[in-house]
């Protein structure tokens, strides 16, 4: 092992840890949130813009942020969404494309507007919407409610109507809206916390306090330090081989000159 070809195999396995350390420590370093956000914070209403970007993705701690924002209903883009609990009822809700006043760039945002426990309810409330976004009685709205990520595209149930929606997700809301050439779109969606159309508001509770643990970064920091101690059992391993080879020579070559074979394995 002090050999010097060993010596400068045990500096590349010393610097092979090394990585692995730092890994490891990078993998701690984000595994403990120093700065939580505060309890509650998620109830405080915050402005749509300060909370997210269009296009970007909602990150965790933002889940469920209290926002407020303005704008105008877009017509013929009042749309349901089957498959919705309210307070363990099943039932519908109506979702329309929401375009900001605020941004110069045209934006818009989907927008929850309530539940319905019926689907002839549900186009009850989109008839009212659409009278009200048509023609000169459209009129800018408020809607304060709880930002929430993409749910993301499924396929319908089998049999079910090739339109039909289960999921909440703008992404393939948007494939639907109209006049959306050169417009952003948020990838959240909001929930509004007041009804609209005569619908009834959607039950939306805070959502539950997170951990400032991340334990499945606590789990890779552990793997890298594991990864560091091996490498320096590979070197052990491949110079104590090297070690038992050389002996294992040595004996054969004795052998050969007091002329006696060495005995082998049966």
């Amino acid at each position: 092992m002090v050999r010097p070809q060993w010596i400068g195999m045990l500096l590349l396995c010393l610097v092979v840890a090394g990585v692995f350390a730092w890994l490891g420590q990078w993998q701690l370093g984000r595994a403990i949130d120093t700065d939580p956000p505060p309890p509650g914070a998620t109830e405080q209403v915050r402005p749509l813009d300060e909370v997210a970007q269009p296009g970007q993705y909602l990150p965790e701690p933002l889940v469920g942020q209290r926002v407020e924002t303005a704008g105008t209903w877009v017509p013929e883009d009042f749309l349901i969404v089957a498959s919705r609990f309210n307070d363990g009822v099943g039932g519908y809700w109506v979702t329309g494309q929401l375009r900001l006043t605020e941004p110069e760039q045209p934006t818009s945002i989907a927008v929850a507007l309530g539940w319905a426990a019926t689907e002839d309810e549900a186009h009850a409330a989109i008839e009212r919407l659409e009278a009200e976004a048509s023609g000169s009685r459209s009129e800018p709205v408020e809607v304060t409610g709880r930002l929430i990520s993409d749910e993301g595209p499924l396929p319908p149930p089998s049999g079910a109507d090739p339109q039909t929606m289960t999921r909440m997700s703008p992404a393939a809301l948007l494939g639907r809206w109209h006049d959306v050439e050169d417009v952003d779109v948020y990838r959240p969606y909001l929930a509004s916390t007041a009804p609209f159309g005569g619908l009834t508001a959607i039950a939306s509770p805070a959502p539950d306090e997170s951990s400032n643990v991340n334990w499945l970064n606590i789990f890779y920091a552990a793997e890298w330090a594991v990864f560091a101690g091996f490498a320096f059992y590979l070197w052990y391993r491949l110079a104590r081989d090297a070690w038992e080879k050389e002996v294992e020579d040595l004996e054969d070559a004795a052998a050969e000159r007091d002329g006696e074979p060495r005995p082998t394995a049966s």
